[in-house]
């Protein structure tokens, strides 16, 4: 399996090995999360040459505890852990991981690691980030895996020109709501927009990580 080449993979680490306090097996446990929606992925360990191969590469890297290896995570499923920042914790005994995760990080072929619910108290999911990103995630989807009476892949089939058609639509329905006192229907219209907008963007192939560089470009 060959590792996608990325640019900007350089690492230069604040803190040297010998910083680390480790485990008594000699080596330190990484929490690794996904860097776009903050997603925990998966726990491993490093020793001290997974941890300089990882600053080196650019490409996470652990120590495999069962094989008693070096374990270059994607090298044989092909989905590779590109770190985007590396933090050490306030006891210098654990690393939080920020990656670009190609594909799934678990042997199972889940996303994440965690995926078998123990407790949750019921809560609607709010978080602006989490939303969008999987809202954007199901329209994909559908781009991909057409699903026969979905809204999104009529959009999809009529092409660009409905899908821009209904962008203006939405965004004047936008500005008309907005003279209104109810908030509420405000609130309903750049729903629809953004829902709108991010067909849009799936049709083009831009994905949120392409907006919010834009955006970050700005400031």
């Amino acid at each position: 399996m060959i590792m996608e080449e990325r640019k900007g993979t350089l690492l230069k680490a604040a803190f040297a090995w010998e910083d680390l306090k480790l485990n008594s097996d000699g080596m330190v446990c990484v929490v690794v999360q996904d860097d776009k929606n903050k997603d925990v992925l998966m726990v491993a360990y490093m020793n001290r040459e997974a941890y300089e191969k990882t600053i080196e590469t650019g490409v996470m890297t652990y120590w495999s505890r069962s094989r008693n290896e070096l374990w270059v995570k994607g090298l044989t499923s092909g989905h590779f852990q590109y770190v985007q920042s590396l933090y050490l914790d306030c006891d210098n005994d654990t690393i939080l991981a920020r990656v670009d995760q190609v594909g799934a990080a678990c042997h199972t072929g889940s996303r994440s690691c965690f995926f078998k619910e123990l407790a949750q108290k019921e809560y609607i999911e709010t978080n602006p980030l989490t939303v969008l990103l999987e809202d954007y995630k199901i329209i994909m989807d559908r781009k991909v895996n057409p699903k026969e009476g979905s809204y999104t892949n009529y959009l999809f089939d009529k092409g660009i020109d409905k899908i821009l058609k209904k962008c203006g639509e939405e965004a004047t329905e936008i500005v008309i709501a907005a003279k209104n006192p109810d908030s509420e229907e405000l609130k309903y219209e750049i729903a629809d927009f953004l829902y709108h907008m991010m067909v849009l963007m799936a049709e083009c192939d831009i994905d949120w990580s392409d907006i919010t560089k834009e955006l970050v470009n700005r400031r």
